[in-house]
């Protein structure tokens, strides 16, 4: 409640009562145009204000204030843009003084003139906060958003940074989880509401206040004040929160004993998904008893009036049908200027919810962030560098799961630097080839005369080689032999849940270079809410691949798919070695070995390893090794 004197809370109760409205409108260009009573068209004001929604108690609201009036006035409407409204209540007391109560400070946000009259319709702060947020990187703790916000959006905090620190959660460091709805700063208002267990609302003087759900009552409203009620015949309280944990997909749980009243369900709060589990749970419980103190009976009373009334005030009602020992908290007010004021308070009977709430202990935290149409999908980027060659190398490994029986489709995309094997090729290459012989029977016969040719000199004396040659063509094959890249052949084999697909293994041929391997598979009938895993091998024939990091990206994506896979606990550890010799000669072909681990426990129950097969090639038969190694 409005800090007001005793003297107004007995003048305020009285039968009757003398009272008046001023205020004052002050445009962007600063002019100011105050306004009287008798200035507001009789009936036609009001101003609105709410905390929760028209069903239940909620924490973290941050909803606007509503004022509307109309004036007998001239002003130009074109100039109220933005314009501030500012009202206040006068009551007359008992000494004849007047005192006054302001209502809050307004913006225009419509203005319509008829042709005597001037209508507005305007709100209050809270609606700068209507601005986009960019901040997914913050981290504070809850005065460091506040304060983040209000110097945003131009408003002043009513709270200092001790008050803010002094509540439970308040030195809590929070940060923004990066998967989130936060849009504007009046979304992160609300997720910091629900962690301070209260909520928000503009203050008369026009800053941002956070209130919390109380006990006290702060006056009593009698039969003889109130034109019409109507009230509940329970009580609305709280004995437990949930709240979703997006990482892991489960809704964590915490109730007061004995838990027999509702559940409030903060849904998925992006500042209460980091920290440890303990964290988690000191910040859920502390909401808790915070909502704890609801106790409150739902109402519906129209009165006669007390402008002073805050929304969160607690009020007790006597008289008529009434029961005067309980309480009823204020969340929605409508104040008619001049006439009746209608106070409401919601809220659930837990009798009959009492079933959906403890079916919500169980299921409502599963995630359900499905929404009709929407794709889900999951990526992958390989964070190290592969070399493929004869031995199959795991290259792309996705874990997925989906929320309902669905089918998913599997894409990915290898950049592949291949290196082909070197290959040695034969050929005969085939010819005719033309050979000179000299020519035979071309000299003078021989006389027998003795006669010396002078060392093969011609008959002349010139000392030239005798010309006359004969060409012969002979027909030859010669064999040639030389060394060229050869190529290699990608194979894929695709994996799904540890199962090796058989009837489809992709192959790529290539030579040497750079490359691009294009995969694809649809995987029918996904069975919901277990853990999938996709995996995709490669092995080269012919040659060897390099994948640098980054050169697998790969998705699986699909309607009903969930937010994040969860961790079945199972735990796999592959090593492969190397081929080696064997005494003096024998050779083994390389083998792995895997290690399995599976528990859905923090206890560990067993360890095991194996080896599989090894084959030593001088003998050519496979050898079974023992396992090893059970405990």
């Amino acid at each position: 409640m409005y800090p007001v004197s005793d003297a107004f809370l007995q003048a305020v109760q009285e039968n009757t009562r003398n009272y008046y409205w001023t205020g004052q409108i002050t445009t962007k260009g600063g002019a100011v145009y105050p306004f009287v009573y008798e200035d507001i068209v009789k009936g036609s004001g009001y101003i609105t204000a709410q905390c929760c929604g028209n069903a239940e108690i909620e924490l973290g609201t941050v909803y606007a204030a509503e004022l509307g009036i109309t004036l007998f006035s001239q002003i130009d409407r074109y100039t109220l843009e933005g314009a501030e409204v500012r009202l206040s209540y006068h009551l007359r007391l008992a000494d004849g003084s007047f005192e006054e109560v302001p209502m809050g400070i307004f913006e225009v946000s419509e203005a319509n003139r008829t042709a005597h009259c001037l209508e507005l319709k305007a709100y209050d702060y809270m609606l700068r906060f209507e601005k986009s947020f960019n901040g997914f990187e913050t981290v504070g703790n809850a005065y460091a958003f506040l304060d983040l916000c209000c110097k945003a959006c131009a408003v002043e905090l009513a709270h200092s940074q001790a008050e803010i620190e002094a509540m439970p959660n308040g030195t809590e460091l929070l940060s923004i989880y990066p998967e989130n709805d936060i849009e504007t700063y009046r979304d992160v208002l609300y997720f910091v509401g629900q962690v301070l267990g209260g909520f928000f609302c503009i203050s008369r003087e026009g800053k941002l206040e956070l209130r919390k759900y109380g006990r006290s009552p702060v006056m009593e409203v009698k039969s003889k004040h109130r034109f019409s009620s109507s009230f509940s015949d329970f009580i609305t309280r709280y004995t437990a929160v949930s709240s979703t944990n997006l990482r892991t997909q489960t809704a964590e749980y915490y109730a007061l004993e004995p838990d027999d009243g509702l559940t409030m369900n903060l849904a998925v709060n992006p500042l209460l998904q980091f920290g440890l589990e303990e964290t988690r749970e000191t910040l859920c419980r502390n909401i808790l008893n915070d909502l704890a103190v609801v106790d409150y009976v739902p109402f519906d009373s129209s009165t006669i009036g007390n402008p002073a009334l805050d929304l969160g005030d607690v009020l007790t009602f006597s008289g008529g049908q009434a029961d005067g020992a309980q309480v009823a908290c204020i969340t929605s007010s409508n104040c008619k200027i001049g006439g009746k004021h209608t106070l409401k308070c919601v809220g659930k009977n837990p009798r009959l919810a009492q079933a959906k709430s403890k079916n919500d202990k169980n299921i409502s935290g599963l995630l359900n962030q499905i929404e009709a149409g929407k794709i889900g999908i999951h990526t992958f980027t390989n964070a190290s560098a592969y070399t493929v060659a004869e031995s199959s190398v795991q290259i792309i490994s996705i874990e997925f799961a989906a929320k309902e029986e669905t089918h998913v489709q599997f894409f990915g995309q290898v950049l592949v630097d291949v290196s082909a094997g070197q290959v040695s090729r034969s050929a005969t290459a085939s010819g005719s080839i033309v050979v000179p012989f000299p020519a035979s029977g071309g000299g003078e016969a021989d006389t027998g005369t003795g006669t010396d040719s002078g060392g093969g000199e011609t008959g002349d004396g010139s000392g030239e080689p005798g010309t006359d040659t004969e060409s012969v063509t002979v027909d030859v094959e010669l064999p040639v032999t030389w060394t060229e890249d050869g190529k290699a052949v990608a194979h894929v084999t695709y994996e799904f849940n540890d199962s090796e697909i058989l009837i489809h293994y992709p192959a790529e041929t290539w030579g040497s270079g750079k490359h691009i391997l294009s995969l694809y598979y649809p995987i029918d009938n996904l069975v919901p809410n277990i853990t999938n895993t996709f995996n995709v091998h490669l092995r080269m024939e012919g040659g060897t691949a390099a994948i640098s990091t980054g050169g697998c990206i790969a998705s699986i994506s699909g309607q009903g798919m969930a937010a994040g896979a969860a961790w079945d606990g199972t735990v796999t550890v592959e090593e492969y070695v190397q081929p080696f010799a064997v005494g003096g000669g024998l050779r083994a072909k390389a083998f792995s070995g895997e290690m399995g681990f599976e528990t859905m426990e923090l206890v560990k129950k067993f360890y095991s390893d194996s080896i599989g097969k090894a084959a030593i090639g001088a003998f050519g038969k496979p050898v079974e090794l023992p396992q090893e190694g059970e405990g």
